[in-house]
């Protein structure tokens, strides 16, 4: 399955000396080996990066705008391959992998435009016959590091916009879906870029993240993982004094007002809650509804949980597959055991699901009695868990919602725009749902606060991590 990729340095796919199995998450059998990095071919790749430095700023805003145009229109022509790869590594269902390859297609196609529009600004200066010019100049080498859980669309938000600002890239995709980002990178080769401007190094920590962490050429790095790797990733990077931007964890309030549309949100709640088998860092996990509606809600939620089909993300008719190893799976089912001890209800799921005798599957799960002070409450669950609790006025439920160290995401449903708006003022996240939960687009900013990372991705503000400012006083 890997046989025609590898790993990509200087323009060149190479086998490498080493390797390493990948396992399917529905079988829980090989899918194959694949090429890992030594620190020497770590090495190896930002040194062609390095050499691609001057190439990829001497092509200019326009010469990269139209290779991130044919990368684009490649990717889109081998959708088909790309979403298979998504939902053969990962498990997820063929219909979510397509618009996770969509939305990666999406960010090369929007950042060719931002490429055209990376402007500078001219300042009168109080010297006689001088001014300021102030300009944007990309960082240099860009050190990319990306989870499984979205092995398409999380390589594409680092890879779109650094190439759009001139700014090579070493990336080190999660060795658990790997195929993912090789076929992205064998899609960038149609850009026609210089060599070097994307390199691809597959492998563990010591291998791949030291040598790109200890390496000063290296000038910036972002990270889609968890808050802990953020966390030693912000103090590896102080060495080299590297520009550091992350998405990390969420644990989002979800919060259902009492003059809410029931049955439509319930409709999109629980389509969202499962998709990815809750494997997404802004999947709702914490689940305030008020008192009066609490109970409808269950039965709704329950109805529409007990509903999904579980298999192989390849079937027709699948919902939602596996977590993505048997690590999650041991994990998510002690987290429901913990709730159960602490006095919470399972009203529908709570278990590994019965009628696989392989791969990790968990059965939709349904919690309510939950209190904030369990850990399923206050802390990300990351799986296909919905734990609900009830409040009773406005002033409460936001003051609970706000109570997380983490800041990723939030969501509220209401039909009043006036507490829609309030709900926004007061919810801290970098991003708010109101009666939707379509934060991800290619032209909007994506990323949180406080223990949910830093910087943005997406949007007109997702280049500006890529590039420095430069002031220059010219006096005639």
């Amino acid at each position: 399955m890997y046989e025609k990729f590898g790993l990509f340095i200087d323009g060149s796919w190479t086998k490498g000396t080493t390797s390493a199995d990948v396992t399917s998450p529905v079988s829980e059998k090989s899918l194959g080996q694949v090429a890992t990095a030594t620190p020497e071919d770590t090495l190896s790749a930002i040194d062609a990066a390095a050499r691609a430095v001057p190439a990829l700023r001497n092509l200019g805003g326009f010469g990269r705008a139209d290779a991130l145009h044919k990368i684009a229109d490649e990717m889109i022509a081998r959708t088909d391959e790309g979403a298979r790869m998504i939902s053969t590594e990962t498990g997820k269902p063929l219909v979510q992998a397509g618009r996770e390859w969509a939305l990666a297609c999406d960010q090369f196609r929007w950042y060719a435009e931002e490429a055209r529009r990376i402007y500078g600004r001219i300042v009168d200066s109080r010297v006689p016959g001088g001014r300021f010019e102030v300009t944007r100049e990309a960082v240099g080498i860009v050190g990319a590091f990306t989870a499984w859980n979205f092995p398409a669309a999380l390589p594409a938000r680092k890879i779109a916009p650094a190439l759009a600002a001139g700014c090579p890239v070493v990336l080190r995709p999660s060795s658990q879906t790997p195929g993912v980002a090789m076929v992205m990178v064998d899609c960038i080769r149609a850009g026609g870029l210089p060599d070097g401007a994307v390199n691809l190094v597959v492998g563990s920590t010591g291998n791949t993240y030291a040598p790109i962490m200890a390496d000063a050429r290296v000038r910036k790095v972002s990270l889609t993982g968890s808050t802990r790797v953020g966390q030693q990733m912000i103090r590896d990077a102080a060495d080299t004094v590297k520009k550091v931007s992350m998405e990390l964890g969420g644990n989002a309030p979800y919060i259902l007002y009492d003059d809410a549309d029931l049955e439509a949100a319930l409709d999109v709640t629980v389509a969202t809650k499962f998709a990815n088998c809750g494997q997404v860092c802004v999947t709702p996990d914490r689940f305030f509804v008020h008192e009066s509606l609490h109970d409808a809600f269950v039965e709704g939620f329950v109805k529409r949980a007990e509903a999904i089909q579980l298999g192989d993300g390849l079937a027709e008719g699948v919902a939602m597959g596996p977590l993505i190893n048997a690590g999650r799976l041991t994990e998510i089912d002690a987290i429901v055991r913990d709730a159960i001890k602490a006095g919470a209800t399972v009203a529908t799921g709570g278990q590994r699901a019965p009628h696989f005798n392989e791969g990790y599957f968990f059965e939709p799960t349904v919690l309510t009695g939950v209190t904030d002070s369990m850990k399923v409450f206050d802390e990300e669950n990351f799986g296909p868990i919905a734990a609900i609790t009830t409040f009773k006025d406005e002033d409460e439920v936001l003051a609970r919602a706000n109570a997380s160290t983490m800041g990723l995401s939030a969501y509220a449903f209401t039909s009043s725009p006036d507490r829609a708006r309030r709900t926004v003022a007061a919810l801290k996240a970098g991003m708010v749902g109101i009666n939707s939960f379509a934060l991800a687009a290619s032209e909007v900013p994506f990323g949180g606060t406080n223990f949910s990372g830093m910087g943005r991705e997406g949007g007109t503000e997702g280049i500006e991590d890529y590039l420095d400012t430069k002031l220059a006083q010219i006096v005639f």
